[in-house]
C-alpha cells in the first residue's frame, strides 16, 4: 500500500486499541421501552419493533479516516447488555465486571443505578435466562459438573448468513420479496413477513444515519471529506439498490454483520467463502480501472479493522469457557469449486496480506486446503502463520466433505462449506447449526464410573452407583459401567437442550436473521423454529486425549500387568495422589500417551469418540434434525478441568485438561509433530462434523529460512492426506509470554491462538495463561 494508507490503517487500529471498554444498557433501555409501549404485541413483532427502534435511536459515531462505517455501540469494543436474553446475571455482578479474573468491561456507574431502577424491574422473569431457569434449572445444575449446556443467557449465533444473496438483494430486495408473500399465506406467516419488512425499514433507516452523519463529519474534516463523502454515497446506495462495486460489497457486507449482532446479541455470526462471494465485485472494478490491488488492500484492512470492533458481554462464568472475547467473524478462503478443482483468486492473498499488516484476532481467518491446493497459497498462508497471530488455521477438505454428506448435507453444499466462529462446520446461508449446544465432560464421567457415581471433588452422589475400579473384575466390565455412565448423563443433556431449544423459539424469534437464511422467506417460518433449510445441534466431547491416556492407564497398570491394585489407584485418586508420587509418576511415565502413534492408546480414544457420536446421532433436535459432534474446547478445558478431579493418567486433582479437542495433552507428545498427526488421524472424521480441532505450536525460529517454509507446507500436505479436519499454530517463543506476562503493557497486541481462536495474550486470565505457555512447543518436522 502507499504510505497515506498505511498511515490510515495504523491510525485506525491504535485508536481502536486505546480506547477503554465498557459495558453498554442503551440497547436495553431502548428494547425496555419498546416491551413497554407494545404490550399487546406478540413476541415476534416486539422483537421487531425493538430493532426497528434500536436501529433508528442507537447513537452512531464514524472516525474520519473510516472507510468501512457502522458499529452497534457508539464505542468501541462495548459490552451490550441484552435484557431479552439476560439479565439476572448482569444484576449479580454489574459492580465486580471491571475487576473479574477474564474478560473485564469498564462500568459507568450512573449505569448500574438505571439498570436497576429502568431495566430489572420490568424484565424479572421474562428474559431466556429467566425462562431456561424455571424450565429446566434443576436439570441443567444437576448435571453442570458434567455437561455445560450453552445459549441459556444469550441467542444462538454460530451461523453463516446467506451473504451472497444479501449483497444482490439489499434490504429493499427483502422488502419486495416479503411484500409479494403477504397476499397468500397463513395468518402467522402474514406476522412474520411483516416482522421482515419492519426490521428491513429499519436496516435502511440505519444506512441513512451513517449516511447523514458521514456528510455532517465531511463538513468537520475537509481534508478527509472526499473519502468521507464517497462513503456517504455508498450509504445512500445500499438503501434500496443491490451492491455493485468491490467497496459497497464490503460496506454492505458490515452492515449486514452489525445488524446481525444488534439483533441477536450473539457471537459467532460468520461470512463465509469471502474470497469466492466478493471476487465478481473486485474482478469487476479491476477490469474497469476502476480499483487497483493497493486500494483493495486498503479497503480490506479497513474491514478487518472492523471486525475487531465488537465483542461479547459473557458472565463471569461463561467467560471461563469463551475467553479472550472471541466473537468469530469466520472468513474462509481456497477450497475448491463446484466441479472439484482448486480455488483460489486474488482476493485469497489479499486476505492474508491483511491479515499480515493487522495481526489481530478477527476476523477468525481460515484457509481451506485439500490435495491440489496450488503451492502459492499455501506457502502464502504459512508465511503468514510465521507472524504470530495463530492465523490462518487450516481445514481439510478431503477429511470434511465427505463426512457433512454422511450427515445429510447435500454435494454441493458439502463442497461449499464454511466456518463459524471457532471450528465449526456449516454450510453457506441455510443452516441454522446450534454447534455449541453443550459440552459434554468424557473424563467427569469416567471419574464417576471409577468412584460408584460420587465426585471426587464434593463427595456427592451425581451418577448412579454402576460399581467402581475396586469391583469391575475385568477392564471389559469397567468399559461397559462407563457406557451405562456415558449414557445416563446424555439423556439427561439432551432433555436440557430440548428445553433450550423451545425457549429460544418462545423468547428470541429473529424476523431479520430469518430473512438471510435459505427457505424461511419460502416457509414464512423463523429459523428458531425450524425455518432453515438445515437445522443440526452440535455437541462437543471433552477431552478426548486425557480419556485415552487414563484408560490406557487403567488398562496397562490395573488389569493387564497388575502393577497397581485398584483400591490402591482409587484411594489414590480420592486423595489427589497424596503420599503417592511414585504411583503418579508410574502412570505419567511407564504407560504410553495418545499423541505419539501408539495404535492401541489412540484407538481408545477412537473409540469411546466413535461410541459417543453413534449414540447421540440416534436423537433428533426439537427442529426434527439430527444431532453431532465435535471436538472443540473454545478455552473450556480449564474450567472443565476444574470439574475433575485427580485422573488415573496421572493428572493432578482441577489441573486443566488437554487443549484444542484432537491435541494431545501437553507435555506428554514426545515423539515430535509427525507422530501427532498419525494419532490424530485415527479418530473418525464422523465424530467432527461439527468441528475438530488441533493445536500445535511452533518456535518462530523454524520460519526463517525458505527450507523451513518448505518442510512446513510438506507437514500440511500430510495433515490432507491423513484425513485430519483441522489444524491451527501459535508460533511464538515461550520466553516471550513468560515476558508479556511481566510486563502486560509491552504486548498490548500479541495474539496467541487459544483454541479455535486467536485472542490478547494479556487479555486472558492467568491460569489459562499459564496453560498455553505449558504446551509442547516444536523446533523441527
Amino acid at each position: 500500500m502507499r504510505a497515506e494508507q498505511i498511515q490510515r490503517i495504523q491510525n485506525l487500529k491504535e485508536k481502536m486499541l486505546s480506547q477503554p471498554r465498557y459495558v453498554s444498557i442503551e440497547q436495553a433501555l431502548i428494547i425496555t421501552k419498546t416491551y413497554q409501549e407494545n404490550e399487546q404485541d406478540s413476541k415476534q413483532v416486539k422483537r421487531a419493533k425493538a430493532l426497528y427502534n434500536a436501529l433508528t435511536q442507537i447513537e452512531i459515531g464514524v472516525e474520519p479516516d473510516e472507510l468501512i462505517v457502522g458499529n452497534r455501540t457508539k464505542g468501541v469494543r462495548y459490552g451490550v447488555v441484552f435484557p431479552e436474553s439476560g439479565i439476572s446475571w448482569v444484576d449479580r455482578e454489574f459492580e465486580t465486571i471491571p475487576t473479574r479474573p477474564q474478560d473485564k468491561f469498564l462500568v459507568h456507574q450512573e449505569d448500574i443505578k438505571t439498570f436497576r431502577e429502568q431495566i430489572v424491574p420490568y424484565w424479572k422473569g421474562k428474559s431466556l435466562e429467566d425462562i431456561v431457569r424455571d424450565r429446566a434449572g434443576d436439570e441443567v445444575s444437576a448435571i453442570s459438573s458434567v455437561v455445560k449446556i450453552n445459549q441459556t443467557d444469550h441467542a444462538q449465533g454460530h451461523i453463516c448468513p446467506n451473504v451472497k444473496e444479501w449483497l444482490e438483494t439489499g434490504p429493499q430486495g427483502y422488502i419486495d420479496q416479503a411484500k409479494s408473500k403477504l397476499g397468500s399465506c397463513t395468518p402467522q406467516q402474514k406476522e412474520f413477513y411483516e416482522c421482515v419488512i419492519l426490521v428491513m425499514q429499519g436496516v435502511q433507516k440505519f444506512m441513512r444515519r451513517y449516511e447523514d452523519l458521514l456528510k455532517e463529519t465531511a463538513k468537520a474534516y475537509p481534508d478527509h471529506a472526499q473519502d468521507l463523502m464517497q462513503v456517504a454515497s455508498i450509504c445512500h446506495n445500499l438503501q434500496t439498490q443491490p451492491t455493485h462495486i468491490f467497496h459497497e460489497a464490503l460496506q454492505s457486507l458490515w452492515f449486514l454483520m452489525v445488524v446481525l449482532h444488534m439483533e441477536s446479541n450473539a457471537s459467532s455470526f460468520s461470512p463465509g467463502r469471502l474470497d469466492q462471494i466478493l471476487y465478481p465485485y473486485y474482478q469487476k472494478d479491476i477490469d474497469d480501472l476502476t480499483l487497483t490491488k493497493e486500494d483493495a488492500l486498503e479497503l480490506i484492512e479497513c474491514l478487518w479493522l472492523k471486525f475487531n470492533e465488537i465483542v461479547y458481554l459473557r458472565n463471569k462464568n461463561s467467560a471461563k469457557y469463551f475467553a479472550g472475547f472471541p466473537i468469530g467473524f469466520n472468513v474462509a478462503i481456497g477450497g475448491q469449486d463446484q466441479e472439484g478443482k482448486d480455488y483460489c483468486n486474488d482476493l485469497s492473498h489479499l486476505f492474508l496480506d491483511a491479515q499480515e499488516d493487522i495481526g489481530l484476532p478477527q476476523p477468525n481467518l481460515s484457509v481451506r486446503l485439500h490435495e491440489h491446493t496450488n503451492d502459492a497459497l499455501l506457502r502464502h498462508a504459512v508465511r503468514c502463520v510465521s507472524k504470530g497471530s495463530g492465523m490462518p488455521q487450516f481445514f481439510n477438505d478431503k477429511a470434511i466433505i465427505h463426512s457433512l454428506e454422511k450427515l445429510g448435507i447435500s454435494h454441493e453444499d458439502a463442497m461449499n462449506y464454511a466456518i463459524v466462529g471457532c471450528v465449526e462446520l456449516t454450510t453457506q446461508g441455510n443452516n441454522l447449526g446450534w454447534s455449541d449446544a453443550a459440552m459434554f465432560n468424557l473424563n467427569k464421567v469416567l471419574e464417576l464410573t471409577l468412584n460408584h457415581g460420587v465426585c471426587l471433588l464434593t463427595g456427592k452422589q451425581l451418577g448412579p452407583d454402576y460399581g467402581s475400579l475396586s469391583t469391575y473384575k475385568t477392564f471389559e466390565e469397567l468399559e461397559a459401567a462407563y457406557k451405562k455412565m456415558i449414557l445416563y448423563f446424555m439423556d439427561k443433556m439432551l432433555v436440557c437442550c430440548e428445553a433450550v431449544e423451545k425457549a429460544h423459539i418462545d423468547v428470541l424469534p429473529t424476523p431479520f436473521l430469518s430473512a438471510v437464511i435459505d427457505d424461511c422467506m419460502e416457509k414464512g417460518m423463523d429459523v428458531t423454529a425450524g425455518g432453515a433449510h438445515y437445522n443440526l445441534s452440535g455437541i462437543q466431547m471433552i477431552q478426548v486425549a486425557n480419556l485415552a491416556d487414563s484408560l490406557a492407564a487403567i488398562k496397562q497398570m490395573v488389569y493387564d500387568e497388575k502393577r497397581i491394585a485398584p483400591a490402591d489407584l482409587v484411594h489414590a485418586l480420592q486423595t489427589n495422589f497424596d503420599g503417592e508420587e511414585v504411583m503418579r509418576q508410574t502412570l505419567l511415565h511407564r504407560v504410553p500417551k495418545y499423541g505419539n502413534d501408539v495404535e492401541w492408546v489412540d484407538e481408545l480414544g477412537a473409540k469411546w469418540a466413535r461410541f459417543f457420536r453413534q449414540e447421540l446421532g440416534k436423537h433428533t433436535n426439537y427442529r426434527n434434525g439430527p444431532y453431532h459432534t465435535g471436538m472443540y474446547t473454545v478455552s473450556a478445558h480449564v474450567p472443565m478441568g476444574k470439574n475433575v478431579g485427580a485422573s488415573a493418567d496421572g493428572r493432578l486433582s482441577q489441573d486443566p485438561l488437554a487443549d484444542g479437542g484432537l491435541s494431545p495433552v501437553y507435555g506428554r507428545d514426545l515423539q515430535g509433530p509427525t507422530a501427532v498427526l498419525k494419532s490424530v488421524s485415527k479418530m473418525d472424521d464422523d465424530c467432527t462434523t461439527n468441528g475438530g480441532l488441533l493445536n500445535m505450536k511452533f518456535l518462530p525460529d523454524f520460519f526463517k529460512t525458505e527450507t523451513g517454509i518448505t518442510k512446513f507446507c510438506h507437514f500440511l500436505r500430510t495433515f490432507v492426506d491423513l484425513e485430519i479436519p483441522h489444524i491451527q499454530f501459535n508460533v511464538v517463543s515461550r520466553q516471550n509470554l513468560l515476558d508479556a506476562q511481566k510486563h502486560p503493557e509491552q504486548y498490548r497486541s500479541l495474539t496467541v491462538r487459544v483454541a479455535g481462536y486467536t485472542a490478547y495474550f494479556t487479555e486472558l486470565a492467568g491460569d489459562l495463561q499459564n496453560e498455553i505457555i505449558a504446551r509442547t512447543t516444536y523446533d523441527n518436522i
